[in-house]
């Protein structure tokens, strides 16, 4: 289960299809520094998203 407080790294390296559907919600810096530090909840802040909505997303896929 995808939680907030993992970071993007562990996301994409724990889930195949995380790295696409990141990308389809508009994050498309995955391969950036911060983004393998970075928690899911901070970078949807960043980039305008609501948390409960991309892990949704994230964990019924």
């Amino acid at each position: 289960m995808i939680t907030k407080d993992m970071t993007i790294g562990k996301i994409i390296n724990s889930n195949e299809k995380a790295a696409d559907i990141l990308i389809s919600l508009g994050m498309g810096c995955l391969g950036c520094p911060s983004a393998t530090m970075e928690s899911l909840e901070q970078a949807c802040i960043v980039h305008g998203l609501d948390i409960d909505e991309v892990l949704n997303k994230l964990n019924n896929n």
